[in-house]
């Protein structure tokens, strides 16, 4: 289901509001783009485009304080109430987990600077996979905020659940091989937290996701389960 957000606003509001909407999905873009890069940078093992990753993070922080800014001047000018509110709220929200996903990203990128053995590339195969399916979460996510469309953020909650399971299989993958080759470890402990950082990208989505319900429905559904959070919806 897809949300029409101008059913209770008009004028200059409404124009206010949908310019801030407008600036959460560039800042959304952005934010794909670094992981998508970040992603490739660890593939190829390319050094400078993780690099670039590292620099661009600045422009997503910028981002956010601008998006907030906004938000800011939006409640006090106009003092919205009932879903007008909601949606100054999800934004604000919004913004701070794609924020958070940025600097994942960055974390991520830093793998590329590293240079791993064939057998420790096999391990990056694996976490590429994760990382292809995480990045398939923000797209979506970001479409279903496009649209508010509920329906397209119930789908992106639950993916969460199995990007959870592949982090757990990839973390036991990696504290194996660690475990055969004690003098890895150090270079190792990079993919682990690059797969946390993974694991936290979904977890980010799926506020995201919660932020869109919270909106269109006026429902909390924070700490709720997928099957009570179906029957509301």
């Amino acid at each position: 289901m897809e949300h029409n957000i101008n059913k209770h606003i008009s004028g200059r509001f409404n124009q206010e509001l949908e310019n801030v909407r407008n600036h959460v999905l560039n800042m959304g873009g952005l934010v794909e783009q670094q992981l998508s890069s970040a992603l490739d940078a660890v593939s190829r093992n390319d050094a400078e485009l993780a690099q670039k990753v590292r620099q661009n993070d600045y422009k997503v922080n910028a981002m956010e304080v601008s998006i907030d800014d906004e938000c800011t001047r939006i409640i006090a000018r106009r003092q919205p109430a009932a879903s007008d509110l909601r949606l100054v709220v999800a934004i604000a929200k919004t913004i701070a987990d794609l924020e958070r996903i940025g600097d994942e990203a960055e974390r991520i990128a830093k793998v590329a600077l590293d240079s791993f053995t064939k057998d420790q590339q096999d391990l990056l195969v694996n976490i590429e996979n994760m990382g292809r399916q995480v990045l398939k979460m923000l797209h979506d996510v970001l479409d279903a905020f496009a649209r508010m469309d509920v329906q397209r953020a119930f789908e992106v909650h639950k993916e969460d659940s199995k990007v959870d399971r592949e982090y757990e299989a990839i973390t036991r993958q990696i504290m194996t091989y660690m475990m055969e080759d004690p003098r890895s470890i150090p270079k190792i402990m990079d993919l682990v937290w690059s797969v946390r950082s993974l694991e936290r990208i979904g977890d980010r989505c799926q506020n995201i996701a919660e932020y869109i319900i919270y909106f269109v429905n006026g429902k909390d559904i924070r700490h709720t389960s997928q099957e009570d959070i179906e029957k509301s919806l």
